[in-house]
């Protein structure tokens, strides 16, 4: 994993390193000047009583030089470090979120959205924790080196002595990350689940409220953030074990080399200014040491975030494009469009078992054809086919006899638009809702909402197109909402216009004049004369499609006119009545409710 950091940025890692490498070495270098001037300024001092304004020039010039050298190998190692981690980190949430948008749709549906904001998020900060801390370790390497040369060029005796701070200092790192890995994988993984949890939380803010779910989730939430808690106070403790001993064993080795050192001293077999040096030089490396723990300690959890990015980056499934083009792509105009044998079954489904079963039909340009059949058979999924967001196990989709599989990259969503049932707005203006980035003037934008039969409330909001929506267009209604996504849909000119029960939630009498308004611009020309695929359940509205595809458990069952599909097939003449039997029962009870009020 560092390799991979040191092989992303060759040279901020090396600049770091050298700068790391030049505090190392005046670390080394303070306290062998510290031990000349013991040596040669302090004790002639104490022994004549007096010194010269040259030695002590000498000696303040030699440290100041030292500190000053020391200094900008400590600011040179901080931000190269830092600008290497933060580059990292920005590289690879944006190779996550590239990967998020390759990955087909059944791949998402696989992974919560919590889960994928954490590894975008809290992984990939893991993943380059150690980052910082890495090229002070390196040259902490070369500083024990020139440490070692030093202090065992001193004396042998007392360098053994030492040394044997460094072993013991391994041996309890060994142990430390036995014990600390899994505690931190425990505590990275709680982490995702109450993002996770935090997520839907959010996401179903609705839901909770009005079913008054709200110490309900905020027990969920309880609890996991208590597992959180927890896990982090467990990776404390070992910590607040650990650090202490790591932390006190080269102070421990300081005192044995004072102690060895002055058993020396007397016996003459070393000078004072080699004991000040040696000495000064085991304070110094103390606290440097500890930078190799620091690595050490941030690994485990670096490793439980790069396995789980890892996971996202490696994930396989993607949505191949070939080359080829869509004659007059978003140009206006009309499409022919043809199933062909298409079968699909999602990974999650039991067994594989398919959700569509070999489904044929074909829409001539320009015609508007009806989707109708019982929940589950399989409407929602033939859509997602229609506009590639996933591809059919086997069979095809076509479009003006192109494969949708051998049309490059955004040549279908420059022909063909998909209106959901749940529509999504942003926290934007109107303008920018059914724009989304588009550059088209205002009279495009307005041609767009008549045909959706938004133009009229629109108008009425105090700034008109300006007029900002809130978060998930939150102060308009469920019609308005889904008449600015057709909107949305419609100012981009498609070929292909796929509406899944995308007016489900407008008057009929208004999604009635929205498909007459198609109907009428199919036949002069203009933004909406688009082929047809709308999912459908009032009779009214089917009635306006020039051709009704039944489906049932996943399957065509009948096709032809309304008409003759309530003639000939049992299964869509029950649903279409029975759905219609339910509006009107429904208008009665409101009805009869407004004349009790």
């Amino acid at each position: 994993m560092l390799w991979v950091a040191v092989k992303a940025e060759p040279r901020v890692f090396t600049l770091s390193v050298l700068a790391s490498a030049l505090y190392a070495a005046m670390t080394v270098a303070s306290a062998s000047v510290l031990g000349w001037a013991t040596q040669e300024v302090v004790l002639p001092a104490f022994e004549s009583g007096r010194t010269t304004t040259g030695a002590l020039a000498a000696a303040a010039a030699a440290i100041t030089g030292v500190a000053l050298l020391k200094a900008i190998g400590v600011a040179g190692r901080r931000f190269y470090a830092g600008l290497m981690q933060y580059r990292l980190q920005a590289e690879y949430r944006r190779s996550v979120t590239r990967q998020y948008l390759r990955l087909p749709l059944a791949w998402h549906h696989r992974h919560p959205a919590g889960q994928l904001l954490s590894n975008a998020n809290a992984d990939v900060e893991a993943v380059w924790a150690p980052i910082a801390p890495l090229p002070m370790a390196v040259g902490v390497v070369f500083m024990l080196l020139i440490a070692a040369v030093s202090i065992m060029a001193t004396d042998l005796v007392v360098a053994g002595v030492g040394f044997l701070v460094f072993p013991a200092i391994a041996l309890i790192n060994v142990v430390y990350q036995r014990r600390l890995s899994p505690v931190a994988t425990r505590a990275q993984q709680l982490r995702a689940e109450v993002s996770e949890v935090a997520h839907e939380s959010f996401e179903g803010g609705l839901v909770v409220k009005t079913l008054g779910r709200e110490a309900a989730e905020t027990e969920r939430f309880t609890e996991g953030a208590e597992a959180l808690r927890d896990a982090n106070v467990a990776v404390g403790r070992i910590r607040g074990l650990f650090d202490p001993v790591l932390e006190a064993l080269p102070n421990l080795g300081v005192l044995a080399v004072l102690l060895i050192g002055s058993v020396r001293l007397e016996s003459g077999a070393m000078s004072p200014g080699d004991l000040v040096n040696v000495a000064y030089l085991f304070t110094l490396l103390s606290w440097p040491i500890r930078a190799l723990g620091w690595v050490l300690g941030e690994v485990p959890r670096s490793v439980v975030g790069w396995r789980r990015v890892r996971n996202v980056l490696d994930a396989s499934g993607s949505l191949p494009y070939g080359d080829g083009t869509l004659a007059g792509s978003g140009a206006g105009g009309a499409t022919a469009l043809e199933v062909r044998e298409v079968r699909f079954a999602y990974e999650s489904a039991e067994e594989g078992r398919p959700v569509l079963h070999d489904v044929s039909f074909a829409a001539e340009p320009g015609r508007t054809v009806a989707v109708v059949g019982p929940t589950g058979s399989g409407k929602s999924t033939l859509t997602s086919l229609l506009v590639r967001l996933v591809d059919p196990a086997d069979g095809s989709v076509l479009l003006d006899g192109t494969d949708l599989r051998d049309v490059a990259q955004g040549g279908i969503a420059d022909t063909a638009a998909l209106v959901p049932q749940q529509a999504f707005l942003f926290d934007d203006t109107v303008r920018g809702n059914v724009t989304l980035g588009l550059d088209v003037p205002d009279e495009r934008v307005w041609e767009a909402l008549r045909l959706a039969q938004a133009e009229g409330f629109v108008a009425a909001l105090p700034e008109g197109l300006g007029t900002r929506v809130g978060e998930r267009g939150a102060t308009l209604s469920g019609g308005q909402r889904q008449r600015l996504a057709l909107a949305r849909a419609l100012v981009r000119r498609p070929r292909l216009l796929v509406l899944d029960d995308a007016t489900s939630s407008v008057d009929p009498q208004v999604e009635a004049r929205i498909l007459q308004n198609l109907r009428e611009a199919r036949s002069t020309g203009t933004a909406g004369g688009a082929t047809v695929v709308v999912v459908a359940y009032r009779k009214a509205t089917i009635a306006l499609a020039d051709e009704v595809v039944y489906l049932e458990h996943g399957r065509v069952t009948a096709r032809g006119s309304h008409t003759e599909l309530l003639e000939r097939s049992e299964g869509y003449r029950d649903l279409v009545n029975a759905y219609e039997r339910a509006e009107a029962e429904q208008e009665a009870l409101e009805g009869g409710e407004e004349a009790l009020a």
